[in-house]
């Protein structure tokens, strides 16, 4: 199963990531996205027909929640005031402009979480957490918080996305897992997106991210040309976010620092 969040109206990436679905040999019905189809990159409705025409399972992301209910801003969780939620208005309202109203009334159709087995692992997918659609779930968040998510499911294995930052971690018998994302760089230098392949070995699942790399001058070039010259689209050419208001401090300490893929094991 390929599992994947974030195009966040990155039309390249998106397109990215279904030709290498395709040269990986995943069907359409084994690969997921965790939401949030649209928000910082110029094509907004143009990734939304992307992701439709494609035909895959899509969990509700802040941005198709808010979007669909023509809600004033993004919903994202952002602190009032903060430099993430100044550059929001900008780039929320341009989307705001640009989706259809049949792509409105498809978001309103999709579902807040997606259940399945895999290799007898009951998996829960979720945009933020089990809780909130925008809650922003770390590495570094306490192991106790992450506790307490597990204890309002069945599941054994939680796949997260939202925060935009790989990662995997075990806790207890269970795993809380984050996709990254693929429409922006995981603030590590790299102009490359995340997702995650889960694939049977032996006994046992493995959950391994991958980067993915695209022609991100074309997305770089097309937020030039809207009118979105700011700092989202200068961190499609540096690798770094424009704020990390949302970072806990373990997180922003580690700016710059190239992510290595990993595999886990359940």
């Amino acid at each position: 199963m390929l599992i994947f969040g974030g195009p966040y109206s990155n039309l390249a990436a998106t397109r990215a990531m279904r030709a290498e679905a395709a040269n990986l040999g995943i069907p359409r019905e084994r690969v997921f996205c965790n939401g949030d189809l649209v928000a910082y990159c110029a094509e907004p409705q143009q990734t939304i027909d992307e992701i439709r025409d494609w035909g895959i399972p899509v969990v509700m992301g802040n941005c198709e929640e808010s979007l669909a209910a023509s809600a004033p801003d993004c919903g994202c969780g952002f602190e009032t005031g903060s430099t993430c939620a100044l550059l929001s208005d900008h780039w929320y309202a341009f989307a705001r402009h640009r989706v259809s109203d049949d792509s409105r009334r498809w978001m309103r159709r999709l579902p807040g979480s997606i259940r399945f087995s895999f290799n007898g692992r009951q998996i829960l997918l979720v945009h933020g957490s089990p809780s909130a659609i925008n809650r922003f779930v770390f590495a570094s968040t306490s192991t106790a918080e992450k506790t307490a998510e597990f204890a309002a499911t069945d599941a054994d294995i939680i796949v997260g996305g939202h925060s935009g930052l790989p990662f995997g971690e075990r806790i207890g018998d269970s795993y809380w897992l984050n996709t990254g994302v693929i429409g922006m760089p995981a603030n590590d230098g790299t102009r490359d997106g995340w997702y995650l392949l889960l694939t049977v070995q032996g006994s046992a699942l493995r959950a391994s991210w991958r980067r993915l790399g695209y022609d991100w001058r074309q997305s770089y070039q097309s937020m030039i040309a809207a009118g979105l010259d700011n700092g989202y689209a200068q961190a499609l050419r540096t690798g770094l976010w424009p704020s990390m208001d949302v970072l806990p401090a373990a997180e922003k300490t580690q700016r710059g620092e190239r992510l290595s893929p990993i595999d886990m094991f359940a």
